[in-house]
């Protein structure tokens, strides 16, 4: 199988892309977090704030800062227990054991790792890793790194006036275990909710930042001693509180660089891991994938225009503008909930259905390196919803129009039952569903920036999604982000075909009553 037609099965035949006869151990399970041993690890303050109405102030973070900034990006907020329901006949039934944090992961498995280059005054220059087991930072390499760091992204961000700056990795086999070669999309999605969770928390600490996701995989790789057939980084996102020049450092590219010649100005480091499980088994696709999508130079760095999705000459529904309010980004992220079976039919009035959509794409804009323009008014990947029970809002297929905040009518009717009849499991009752929303990205993104563009399409659909089950949470309804459904379905709903658009992702959105489940949170 070409790595083309594999990437294309990921979206549109997943059975194909899949290793056959496919069985989960999960008494070989890996553990759902990366732990270090032998190292220098620096303890983070638990005594993380139990509010945040108000974006802090911009100022130089100190360790505590740094401590309840990543806690609320990534780290373990609370436990809980469940009872699969098909398991309820049978004599014998196994709790399902969860660890939670604020950013959603496909089967709570959190494939991805976070870790952050810190400069303060009350700790040692280096590279860390985020423990997030047990909330503290393990000292991976020690020492300034800006201008490495500098060179890896193509000299395009001034390090040196920024306090640090995250690494978002990818541990393969964390989720392939279960998901198998199914889990290179799930990945990407993955990593995006997490950059959604960090970038939305880093304003929350009055931090300012910015995306690569073009640099030099083997040199960043390098820099946080990863091995890349078992890990590696999909994003760097530095992080300042003061004016940086995000698009350079003033040294400009006098030609072009490779990954070789900028690894050999660090020497390489290792460290002892513990893994839990016994048997890895072999992932060649998403190894292959990956090194398809490895960049080793940096004359190879693009810049990718916007791609407004809406369409012109259709019956138009303007929403209600939303009056101005705060929430407490703490709460929002405590009340986020994924229902299952657990969605309750209920009426959603327009004005709900609005915040949701502005609140959501408001929050969306970042600074990205591969836009011509930063912070543009039309993003790469938009919102479209079969809505039921809205409203004002007759019961049909939509999309949703950003600039003009408003809905862009495709076609009228009850799509419940057909889009029930898509999913790959009867895991969510979409006839109890008011709004099912679905991000749409183009089906040639990954080719306009080679197998990379693949990537960071399902990343940057993943950022919205938490964007939206944000803006769900606040205004108190839930949502349960899906993959297994049938794309060309969904693709046939919103005619996209002509359009060479696709349905990356499923989010069904509605109130809820929670789950016979034991949920403990580990706030105080």
């Amino acid at each position: 199988m070409s790595l083309e037609e594999f990437l294309q099965d990921l979206q549109c035949n997943i059975n194909r892309a899949n290793q056959p006869n496919w069985e989960v151990d999960w008494e070989d399970a890996p553990l759902p977090y990366k732990l270090y041993q032998g190292l220098r690890v620096v303890p983070l303050s638990l005594e993380v704030p139990v509010s945040l109405t108000e974006s802090l102030s911009p100022s130089e973070p100190d360790l505590e800062i740094i401590g309840h900034f990543l806690w609320y990006v990534y780290g373990i907020t609370g436990v809980s227990q469940s009872v699969n329901p098909d398991d309820s006949e049978h004599q014998e039934s196994y709790p399902i054991h969860s660890y939670r944090r604020f950013a959603p992961s496909g089967g709570a498995l959190y494939p991805n790792e976070l870790y952050i280059y810190l400069k303060l005054d009350d700790l040692p220059d280096g590279i860390y890793h985020y423990d997030v087991a047990h909330h503290r930072l393990v000292l991976l390499r020690e020492g300034n790194v800006d201008s490495y760091l500098e060179r890896a992204l193509g000299n395009r961000c001034d390090i040196s006036t920024c306090f640090g700056a995250a690494f978002v990795s990818t541990r393969f086999w964390k989720n392939f275990f279960k998901y198998n070669n199914f889990s290179y999309r799930l990945q990407g999605l993955d990593a995006g909710v997490l950059m959604g969770q960090l970038l939305e928390t880093a304003k929350r600490f009055g931090f300012e930042s910015g995306v690569y996701v073009q640099f030099l995989d083997s040199a960043i790789n390098r820099l946080l001693g990863l091995t890349e057939e078992e890990e590696s980084v999909y994003t760097v996102i530095p992080l300042s509180v003061a004016a940086t020049n995000w698009a350079g450092n003033g040294k400009g590219v006098v030609r072009p660089f490779t990954a070789e010649e900028v690894c050999r100005e660090l020497p390489a480091i290792s460290a002892e891991l513990y893994e839990k499980s016994e048997r890895i088994r072999e992932f060649p696709m998403l190894l292959a994938a990956n090194e398809a999508s490895k960049i080793d130079s940096t004359g190879d760095f693009q810049k990718l225009g916007k791609q407004p999705t809406f369409r012109n000459g259709e019956k138009e529904i303007l929403l209600p503008e939303i009056e101005p309010f705060s929430y407490d980004f703490v709460e929002i992220c405590k009340n986020r909930y994924s229902p299952e079976m657990d969605f309750v039919m209920g009426k959603i009035s327009q004005q709900g259905l609005s915040t949701i959509l502005k609140k959501a794409t408001q929050s969306y804009s970042f600074r990205s390196d591969i836009d011509e323009v930063p912070y543009g008014d039309e993003s790469r990947v938009s919102i479209f919803g079969c809505f039921y029970n809205v409203e004002g809002v007759p019961n049909g297929a939509y999309a949703y129009d950003s600039g003009r905040h408003s809905l862009r009518e495709i076609s009228t009717g009850d799509y419940r039952l057909q889009l029930q009849s898509g999913l790959s499991l009867d895991n969510v009752n979409l006839l109890q569903v008011p709004l099912c929303l679905h991000i749409i990205g183009n089906k040639d993104y990954y080719q306009a920036l080679g197998n990379r563009g693949y990537r960071i399409m399902q990343m940057e659909a993943g950022m919205l999604v938490q964007r939206l089950l944000l803006a769900s949470s606040a205004v108190g309804l839930g949502g349960h982000p899906l993959l297994g459904f049938e794309t060309t379905l969904t693709d046939d709903i919103y005619k996209l075909d002509s359009e060479n658009l696709t349905t990356l992702i499923q989010i069904p959105v509605g109130p809820f009553r929670e789950k016979a489940w034991m949920r403990g949170s580990l706030m105080s």
